[in-house]
């Protein structure tokens, strides 16, 4: 039963109100002064209150100071016959849960009830409803052929769907999700195999924008403007941790357009954040700029020259502009730049690059700390949050909010996380991700994946004659048969990226503007 504490000096005026509220099932206390509120709060548990702002003795004011000081989680109703300007904005900046102006009705009274205390039920019961609806047309559409905008819809609303109902008390219905969209990842797999191929040559005349094609497509444009251009590539950003972020960027600046763009494969760093700069797949970026590109068996930073790729995809435009360009690896660099974004306000294009989320992904693979604080997606989206809502990211664009600018926010690949260990075997070259593998006398079930005998098929680099790509599918990994128990254990669960699925393919692309 829910404890209400009602307090106001004139409480025998209100006998009709209570009346009506212990019919609906609540159970009401009364109190006619602040004092006489305190001690009742102190000797039983009220789960919500009520309060008369004018009282003779402590204001209803000064009694909401108190609670809020002793009980800080308690909802707090303030109920008033004034309208003052001032004494509402007292009372919101006390944190009062709502503001009630007198006369009230019963029904005023109720809905204010029900929307402090089951908010959440109701909230929960109605997703689970408007997902059943739904479930029959997200499995009606992966049935049918759509194509790659169609794609990007149904992954929009599958991450709608499941931020709707990551917080549901109905634990069988987010099951349900999760199964549907591992069955959507499956579908998208096959189709991103199916047509990948012909994307990246420009033969089906409908592809998808993908990495090397960004750029030229999204940001090129907008620097014939007359107004600086700020280009926020966060590393390993999915769509639904911009969606986690996005309020907290909104309180600063408007989103003038959300699209989401296909990342190329291997969804890697050293792959599709190369392609993105260089405005080149990565077979033509190793045949042009041989000098620039490292090979997976080679030592050393595999994306240590992106700033001369993306200075090389400019003058191949013929864009004679000013820019910067900064990869942010701690908060050090980051608060650093931010004492410098006035000088920044001179140049045309500025790219930031963000290393922290694919930090925090690795992180999680190594450490049972940051396993448990990101346990699930849901978890991981709170780390997101709690990261962003800390960070000189967040200063920048507060700095940016109130500047005539262009500001884009994406990313090179997202991550998915695993569950279905594929066993492979392969030589000690062969490289080490746990989603794509490319090397000599690889052995595997060619169902199982999707392979690539011959590289330049795809425009990737080939290591040597007898060294194809092969890619894992939905929430695969790859596991080695030796030590395989032990392997699988590690591995399962950690988000990991590289290979082909709508969390690391799909990926944000979001274009700000100040308000």
């Amino acid at each position: 039963m829910v404890n209400i504490l009602w307090v106001d000096d004139e409480i025998d005026l209100l006998k009709p109100y209570i009346l009506f509220l212990e019919a609906k099932g609540y159970s009401i206390t009364a109190a006619i002064d602040g004092n006489e509120a305190l001690d009742v709060l102190a000797a039983k548990p009220i789960d919500i209150m009520f309060l008369d702002e004018n009282m003779p003795g402590l204001t209803g004011l000064e009694v909401l100071n108190m609670v809020k000081n002793r009980y800080p989680a308690l909802p707090v109703i303030m109920v008033t016959k004034s309208e003052e300007e001032h004494i509402m904005e007292q009372a919101i900046g006390s944190k009062i849960s709502d503001y009630l102006i007198k006369p009230v009705n019963p029904n005023q009274i109720l809905l204010t009830l029900k929307k402090h205390l089951e908010t959440k039920r109701l909230v929960s019961e109605q997703s689970t409803m408007n997902y059943q609806q739904e479930f029959r047309n997200i499995g009606l559409q992966l049935m049918g052929n759509m194509d790659s905008n169609e794609w990007i819809e149904l992954y929009k609303k599958l991450v709608y769907w499941e931020l709707e109902l990551s917080e549901s008390e109905d634990t069988s219905i987010f099951e349900i999700l999760k199964q549907q969209k591992i069955e959507a990842n499956v579908q998208f797999s096959k189709y991103y195999e199916k047509n990948y191929q012909n994307w990246i040559r420009n033969d089906s005349g409908g592809e998808p924008l993908l990495s090397h094609r960004l750029l030229s497509n999204k940001v090129f444009p907008h620097l014939k403007e007359d107004k600086p251009t700020f280009l926020i590539v966060i590393d390993n950003f999915r769509f639904d941790q911009w969606k986690a972020l996005q309020p907290m960027v909104e309180e600063y600046l408007r989103v003038e357009k959300e699209d989401l763009y296909y990342s190329i494969i291997p969804t890697t760093t050293q792959y599709a954040r190369n392609a993105l700069f260089a405005g080149l797949m990565p077979y033509d970026i190793k045949r042009v700029y041989p000098d620039l590109w490292l090979d997976e068996d080679e030592q050393g930073n595999k994306n240590q020259n992106e700033h001369l790729f993306l200075q090389k995809q400019l003058a191949r435009h013929n864009m004679d502009i000013k820019t910067t360009y900064h990869k942010v690896l701690n908060v050090q660099y980051g608060k650093k730049m931010i004492d410098n974004l006035p000088n920044l306000m001179q140049n045309k294009l500025n790219v930031i690059v963000y290393n922290f989320i694919d930090m925090l992904s690795h992180a999680r693979t190594e450490s049972d700390l940051v396993r448990e604080l990101a346990e699930d997606e849901n978890a991981y989206r709170g780390v997101t949050r709690t990261w962003f809502a800390h960070s000189p990211l967040l200063e920048v664009l507060k700095f940016l909010s109130n500047k005539d600018v262009n500001v884009f926010i994406t990313t090179d690949h997202g991550s998915v996380r695993v569950a279905r260990p594929i066993k492979i075997k392969a030589t000690k070259e062969a490289s080490v991700n746990l989603r794509y593998k490319v090397g000599r006398l690889l052995d595997y079930n060619p169902k199982e994946v999707f392979a690539v005998a011959k590289p330049e098929d795809i425009l990737l680099p080939r290591l040597n004659i007898l060294s194809p790509y092969i890619f894992a599918k939905a929430n695969d990994f790859f596991a080695y048969p030796n030590n395989y128990n032990h392997y699988v254990q590690y591995y399962k669960n950690t988000f990991q990226h590289g290979g082909i699925s709508m969390e690391e393919v799909l990926i944000p692309f979001i274009h700000l503007k100040n308000k």
